[in-house]
């Protein structure tokens, strides 16, 4: 310390640069080296995925005609859309180093009850039969009470809506039928929270057990053998299988690109006009607009006349690709901005510190599967309008193994405590790139597996191999 000239104590020079990191900004080079630094260290984030699928890209596309269509890949946005979802509401599950075995089979209960309230003309007593109609409505009833008992409130709601759109025989209309799909899954996910959250079940039993009971309700509720279609729904058709017109699609261009720049240079700034630590200004600008330059190139090649007959025109952004953006916008948000994200975060981190600090770990455990069950019953309607059919198979097979894999493959540690939102839109990517490419080069089924598998095993190896190094340095 130094006397100043009123002779009070002035800070050492020394103090103030132990403090320094947090009230500098950094410079290009140092930016790079600081990520150079954490990829040793064994944080890859992303990295893996992204060149995993520049590869996949140059692969397929060096060796498939048609990969790089633009009616191909109009439908390789709409084929992994399901998946991308459903993976996005896993990502909180495995945040807090949790899995959920049962979203794929629970996705399928949520369309069978979409599909038999369209096919059944509203009338889900006649559709199911008195004993399976009041059991239904009994277990709706039961989850709406198990979530008010941790006050999670979306969990309440949604299956009280549910179960008055069951009694009161609402006729079919579209956008009934998708809500009812939801407040299934709400339903789904409030049961499997509170058996893990409060019995103390382990989830990996619980859901592996759900998995199998879900499969059977679905089987149940449709009969053997028995597909209900929904494709003569246009509505219901059109969320996987349409698209925007022109200026729908360069208006969601222009919505994405000016939210993502205003959100992205706000914060950058907002950090320097505080003194905190943020990236060098060029870096970010960079960033933004490559960003908006990949998203006016899709746009513009999006919008052009696709359809293989010149007598027919298909154009426009597929409508999966908006509801995708809006997932991972209000998902990020969540996951970054809120207290409700950092406790997320924390409770994955390290449970005990979490609750010794006040946080309610039994009404955190319980809210991610209910968040996983109700986006697992969004990427339900999905898959199903693109089908454009439900069947007792339906969210069962691959489908949350996929899922899974979407999120793992992306960069969202199996242990916990390390992800976002945006892992499952590129590991679905992954997944979806491999399925299609492969598709496309006349490969069968069991080599669309074993190589997606390999793929997932390399990405946990990835993840283990990380955080090893991680603590070891």
């Amino acid at each position: 310390m130094t006397d100043t000239p009123t002779g009070e104590k002035a800070p050492d020079s020394g103090a103030i640069s132990d403090f320094g990191i947090d009230t500098t900004s950094k410079s290009a080079g140092e930016a790079l080296r600081e990520y150079v630094a954490k990829v040793r260290g064994g944080d890859f984030g992303s990295l893996p995925a992204l060149l995993g699928l520049l590869v996949l890209v140059i692969f397929f596309g060096t060796q498939s005609e048609t990969f790089l269509t633009l009616g191909n890949i109009s439908n390789l946005l709409a084929q992994g859309a399901g998946i991308v979802i459903i993976a996005m509401g896993l990502v909180f599950v495995l945040l807090l180093g949790e899995i959920d075995l049962s979203a794929g089979t629970a996705s399928g209960v949520a369309a069978s009850v979409m599909a038999l309230h369209l096919v059944k003309d509203g009338n889900m007593l006649s559709a199911f039969g008195d004993g399976v109609f009041y059991i239904t409505c009994g277990f709706m009833l039961i989850a709406a009470v198990l979530s008010a008992l941790l006050r999670i409130w979306p969990g309440v709601v949604l299956p009280v809506i549910g179960l008055v759109i069951l009694l009161l025989g609402v006729p079919p209309n579209a956008w009934i039928e998708m809500l009812l799909a939801l407040c299934i899954g709400t339903s789904i996910g409030s049961l499997t929270g509170y058996l893990v959250a409060k019995v103390g079940i382990p989830s990996f039993v619980v859901t592996l057990a759900l998995f199998l009971a879900w499969g059977g309700v679905t089987l149940k509720y449709i009969g053997q053998g028995g597909t209900l279609p929904i494709r003569n729904d246009k509505v219901l058709f059109n969320v996987a299988n349409g698209n925007l017109d022109t200026t729908g699609s360069w208006v969601l261009f222009l919505l994405a690109a000016g939210g993502y720049t205003a959100v992205v240079l706000n914060r950058h700034f907002s950090r320097l006009r505080r003194g905190l630590v943020a990236q060098p200004t060029p870096l970010v600008l960079i960033k933004v607009g490559t960003v908006i330059l990949l998203g006016a190139v899709a746009t513009v090649l999006l919008t052009q006349n696709r359809a293989v007959n010149p007598n027919v025109i298909i154009l426009g952004v597929p409508y999966v690709v908006p509801i995708v953006l809006v997932l991972l916008t209000v998902g990020t948000f969540v996951l970054d901005r809120t207290g409700y994200g950092r406790h997320i975060y924390a409770v994955g981190g390290n449970a005990e510190a979490a609750r010794r600090a006040g946080i309610n770990v039994p009404k955190i455990r319980m809210s991610v599967f209910v968040i996983a069950s109700s986006v697992a019953a969004l990427g339900a309607i999905v898959y199903s309008s693109k089908i454009g059919s439900v069947s007792p198979s339906s969210g069962a097979g691959n489908t949350l193994l996929f899922a899974v894999g979407a999120a793992v493959i992306g960069g969202t540690s199996l242990f916990g405590g390390k992800g976002r939102l945006r892992d499952a839109v590129i590991g679905g990517a992954v997944i979806a790139i491999i399925e299609n490419g492969l598709g496309l080069l006349k490969q069968e089924a069991a080599v669309v597996s074993i190589v997606t598998g390999l793929v997932l095993l390399l990405a946990a190896s990835v993840d283990a191999l990380s955080r090893r190094r991680s603590a070891a340095s």
